[in-house]
């Protein structure tokens, strides 16, 4: 499904719908060029399954993780990994079968380490205020 944003509340209200649908262990794989708003979507989505606090990007922690809502958001940024390494050295595999949901963005830097039923979310710009967001992997 593709959806037209063009305002940041329209990414919330999309972010919003995603959230209700989500299971413990589901992951959303990101795909999108720097500032697309794969930060700003996360962090609509983490406080619509109830996180109370500032969602942000994870770009020198490499996860964040935001908890006490109905489930909890493992944010990763995958830009700087390089390699299977990378991803045991993070703790990436500690968290697949964490309970909660991964948000990974720059998700092309892993596609061979995505589970097999992820949820694909690509984000592409249109012009300065509007993004085209395709959302693959779930019914909405």
């Amino acid at each position: 499904m593709k959806f037209i944003s063009t305002c940041e509340n329209d990414t919330k209200e999309l972010a919003k719908k995603i959230a209700k649908k989500l299971k413990p262990n589901d992951f959303i794989a990101f795909f999108g060029g720097m500032g697309m708003g794969k930060t700003t979507f996360t962090r609509h989505l983490a406080k619509a399954l109830g996180f109370e606090g500032e969602a942000s990007s994870p770009t020198f922690a490499i996860i964040n993780e935001y908890s006490g809502g109905r489930l909890n958001v493992y944010h990763f940024d995958m830009y700087r990994i390089e390699g299977w390494e990378d991803l045991f050295s993070c703790g990436f595999f500690d968290y697949k079968e964490s309970g909660g949901v991964i948000a990974a963005e720059w998700s092309e830097n892993i596609e061979a380490a995505l589970p097999e039923n992820h949820i694909k979310i690509t984000i592409t710009r249109i012009d300065d205020q509007t993004r085209e967001i395709s959302v693959e992997g779930l019914e909405l």
